[in-house]
């Protein structure tokens, strides 16, 4: 398996089932990013049962469209995003009738880090400042904006906005072109310790007040999160960030078998998932099977059910 996870490569064989000469999408999200590297690696399990798969990019947002719209099968989701795109909230259009859990994997945290020059200390901190996020379509830039909501401010209060990669916004905060990289992912982010090596930095904290606000006026998904101390380089205090769950989300039309093999191959190779992601050496039949709003697939739910016991 260790194999299957630096390589990402996908045996194309003899076929199982029905899920011969599928070609399966599965949209995941920027390099840099633990969503790329976790899409291949379920490329590989896919190709290791005959099932030919293709690794897309995408983000939070743009991957529940996919879905939805037919032009992916599978997909890494947020679960406020994944909620929105069911619910028809902004910047969905209509209610998403095509979209089904597989399992839920594992928390994400939105961290906002600031330069230590750049003084920023609070989220009113960032009036005035350049900010660097993800393009339009990622869940983080959606998140972004909802804090500067919750904060009562907006990218027009800002003095830029950049809309760029994990790679790109820690240059552009290297060279002092911008002051605030705002992203969700996992704890310790690869991104920010490269930044951290090299400047030094803030973790830019939240209130529970300030989350409670987020979920009452924007999203109930939302959820408190600790980032331990010692984290990141400097960081020495728990810092309170706000987050939300990454789920692997698939058509509800999804061939059974599909979703079965999949799921089976996932549960059985977790702690090798976890040299991608460490955070996913923690999952339980339980915590996958948590729907979080979002209606299990068929093939999952009796996955599921038969290992209730594990």
């Amino acid at each position: 398996m260790r194999g299957i996870i630096l390589t990402g490569l996908v045996a194309v064989a003899a076929t199982v089932g029905q899920a011969d000469a599928q070609q399966l999408r599965i949209m995941t999200g920027p390099q840099g990013g633990a969503w790329y590297p976790l899409g291949g690696a379920m490329q590989a399990m896919l190709g290791d049962e005959g099932i030919g798969a293709q690794v897309l990019p995408g983000g939070g947002v743009a991957n529940a469209q996919g879905v939805q719209g037919g032009q992916a099968d599978l997909a890494f989701g947020n679960s406020i995003s994944v909620v929105d795109a069911l619910e028809g909230r902004e910047p969905f259009e209509g209610r998403a009738d095509n979209i089904c859990l597989l399992g839920t994997l594992y928390p994400q945290y939105f961290q906002i880090v600031a330069t230590a020059a750049s003084g920023v200390q609070s989220i009113e901190d960032l009036d005035g400042k350049r900010i660097v996020t993800q393009p339009v379509g990622n869940t983080a830039e959606q998140v972004t904006r909802a804090v500067l909501q919750t904060a009562g401010l907006s990218y027009d209060d800002m003095r830029g906005v950049d809309y760029v990669s994990y790679s790109d916004a820690v240059g552009l905060l290297q060279d002092g072109n911008a002051e605030v990289f705002t992203l969700g992912t996992t704890v310790p982010a690869s991104s920010i310790m490269d930044l951290a090596n090299s400047t030094r930095i803030t973790l830019v904290p939240l209130t529970e007040e300030f989350i409670n606000q987020m979920q009452q006026e924007i999203n109930p998904g939302y959820a408190s999160l600790i980032v331990p101390g010692g984290s990141y380089p400097g960081q020495d205090e728990d810092v309170i960030v706000v987050g939300y769950q990454t789920q692997l989300i698939g058509r509800c039309d999804l061939d059974d078998n599909v979703v079965s093999t999949l799921l089976d191959k996932i549960w059985n190779n977790k702690e090798d998932l976890a040299s991608i992601n460490a955070v996913m050496a923690d999952m339980t039949i339980e915590s996958m099977s948590d729907e979080g709003g979002v209606p299990l697939h068929d093939a999952a739910r009796a996955f599921y059910e038969d290992h209730a016991s594990e």
